[in-house]
């Protein structure tokens, strides 16, 4: 069974011949003949290594590493998944499991941050959507695969483990150590409160439960506030995505009809993908919607926003999000694990696409906290494919003992986005639908 994200492969065993694959049986194309060659090439190189290598080897180990390497080059989202990981990765899309509560990509050969999520360890400790990882306990992070990264965060509750994070780039970055105590990380992926005479829902992440969780919510909501009910706040920054069945089941529930998004291959000649719509019914009952986002707002959040927005059921508001257009398939390999891979890019009803672009809001408005995300992810994106070699980077820097802390809106601090969205729940302007 796959699984879609908004995050053919064949076995062969080693039997010590420098001949790995078989020619074709017929003559096939040119393509075809030096597809085979460099494969012939990668078998004579893993025999080398095999035989040659000042040191020994596990062919388990080669073979990882090669295949690691293969899909690395593709895109930050693409991984293999050993076996445990791989059930990990699953036990995680069901809304439980242990370690840090922090959603990561790669950069760079650098681990970075899309998201924290509420109520966890990363978040407590000031992590922000756009920081990069470059030391795991003291050891760089750089050249090595992104699920080892990943594995050694994870690890049993109440142990610890020292990051070294860098934020912002070239003499303005600030590099600190952050120890956070692993948890087990049960995700609440909603919460709600009355706001006045609006609802409000926040939700945090997109896990089988989410629209299940988000229906009785504001279900409970319609009951507790009846008649004084004029509104919905649906709160999605640093909201890092999930299942993208949930982000279509999400947006359905506020649509009456129309593409919620469609899914397509960039590859020539592909098959021309699919597209979701909606179905009659829409849980809100036509009253108006603000939808909150930030940058650290990504994928399978987008994708509900850019729905809202281009069917001008929302009002959005805040600032603009991450810019993460790319739908992942996870795929089981059996014994061997599974692989996460990049199968299409996602486009909004009106035919955008925004990876690397992101949402843009109706109403702008800013917390200092979305500030410092903004100047992270811009950093970032401004950044050469050449990633800086300097010691600062290859070595463990003198670091302050906490993160720098931003204030967490509505906790810390006036929520100035919230309000915003208050203002225009009461007085709603005609949004404007983004080609």
């Amino acid at each position: 069974m796959r699984n879609f994200l908004l995050g053919g492969v064949c076995a062969f065993a080693l039997m010590g011949s420098v001949a790995l694959f078989a020619a074709p049986s017929k003559v096939g194309t040119l393509q075809d003949n030096e597809t085979y060659r460099q494969l012939n090439l990668f078998g004579e190189i893993f025999e080398r290594v095999r035989n040659d290598y000042y040191k020994e080897t596990k062919d388990d180990d080669l073979m990882e590493a090669a295949i690691n390497g293969m899909l690395a080059s593709l895109d930050p989202y693409s991984v293999y998944m050993p076996p445990r990981s791989f059930q990990e990765a699953r036990v995680q899309t069901r809304g439980e499991f242990g370690g840090l509560g922090i959603e990561v990509t790669q950069e760079n050969g650098l681990v970075k941050v899309v998201s924290p999520i509420d109520d966890t360890p990363a978040q407590k400790a000031g992590l922000l959507p756009g920081d990069l990882i470059t030391h795991l306990d003291g050891a760089p992070v750089m050249g090595k695969p992104l699920q080892e990264a990943i594995e050694k965060m994870r690890g049993a509750p109440n142990t610890s483990i020292v990051l070294t994070v860098r934020r912002g780039v070239d003499a303005s970055a600030k590099i600190f150590d952050v120890k956070l105590t692993r948890a087990v990380i049960k995700t609440q992926v909603v919460r709600s409160h009355r706001e006045g005479e609006f609802a409000y829902v926040r939700i945090t992440s997109f896990n089988e439960h989410t629209t299940q969780d988000m229906t009785a919510a504001i279900d409970k909501l319609k009951t507790e506030m009846g008649p004084a009910l004029k509104g919905y706040i649906i709160d999605l920054r640093e909201n890092p995505g999930g299942l993208l069945d949930q982000a279509i089941s999400v947006s359905d529930a506020f649509l009456n009809q129309g593409e919620i998004v469609s899914t397509r291959s960039l590859r020539p000649n592909a098959e021309e993908g699919q597209r979701y719509n909606a179905k009659r019914g829409d849980i809100a009952d036509g009253k108006p919607i603000a939808v909150l986002v930030n940058g650290g707002t990504a994928s399978a959040s987008e994708i509900v926003s850019g729905a809202l927005q281009d069917h001008h059921r929302a009002i959005i508001v805040g600032n603009t999000t991450f810019g993460k257009g790319l739908v992942q398939t996870m795929i089981p390999l059996g014994e061997f694990g599974g692989m996460k891979i990049t199968t299409a890019g996602y486009f909004t009803p009106s035919g955008r696409s925004i990876d690397k672009v992101g949402i843009t809001p109706d109403v702008e408005a800013w917390n200092e906290r979305d500030h410092l995300i903004a100047a992270a992810l811009k950093a970032r994106r401004e950044l050469t494919d050449k990633h800086d070699t300097s010691d600062e980077t290859d070595k463990a820097p003198a670091a302050d003992d906490k993160a720098p802390q931003a204030a967490m809106p509505g906790k810390d601090s006036p929520d100035v986005v919230l309000q915003a969205a208050l203002e225009v729940l009461r007085a709603p302007p005609k949004p404007t639908a983004k080609k």
